[in-house]
């Protein structure tokens, strides 16, 4: 792992904690300036390109071998933070229910600081993400847009209905990764 903190991934994370604020605005800009379909798909838009970003940067920091702890830190960190800041603009705009949003931005918390004490006491391995944590996180990442979005594609049904059940799916999973890491983390309290 790379100790350059300042690399094309790291500004690609960066990039996306600057997003946060843009999608969030575009909510909050005078009425005049925009109607409401114009803001649903702007910030469908700036989400779908931070959620690219994700993924791009860490594909960029594995292939050249650009890692950095910092880069290790301010990954998830961005991707909390960006996912949190919808739900709660969707939950603002009536397009999620109030439970899922807080199993969700409540997993969140519960894991970080899960990580963080299993850091403490040397098990920080034994927490590390899992495979149904990455699916819980894909599942996350399509869901959103659809519900930003908030309109017919292609024709099909409306898009909140589909981010809807998408989003249920991933507070489900959100709900297993959760009881997955907390019988990691309570076995890994075994062996301290």
């Amino acid at each position: 792992m790379s100790t350059r903190a300042l690399n094309l991934p790291t500004l690609l994370t960066w990039a996306r904690v600057a997003a946060i604020p843009l999608i969030v605005g575009v909510y909050f800009l005078p009425v005049g300036w925009m109607t409401l379909p114009e803001r649903n798909l702007t910030a469908t838009v700036l989400f779908i390109l931070s959620a690219i970003t994700d993924w791009l940067d860490g594909y960029l920091a594995r292939k050249w071998n650009q890692t950095s702890s910092f880069g290790a830190f301010l990954d998830p960190v961005a991707d909390k933070l960006m996912v949190t800041a919808a739900l709660l603009i969707l939950l603002q705009l009536g397009r999620i229910d109030a439970l899922v949003a807080l199993i969700i931005i409540g997993r969140e918390i519960a894991i970080s600081a899960l990580r963080e004490w299993m850091a403490q006491i040397g098990q920080s391995r034994r927490v590390a993400v899992s495979y149904i944590g990455k699916v819980k996180t894909a599942v996350q990442m399509v869901a959103i847009p659809f519900l930003l979005f908030d309109g017919v594609l292609f024709g099909a049904t409306n898009t909140v209905w589909i981010g809807q059940w998408l989003i249920w799916i991933a507070a489900v999973l959100t709900l297993w990764s959760m009881l997955y890491y907390f019988r990691i983390a309570l076995a890994g309290m075994k062996l301290v």
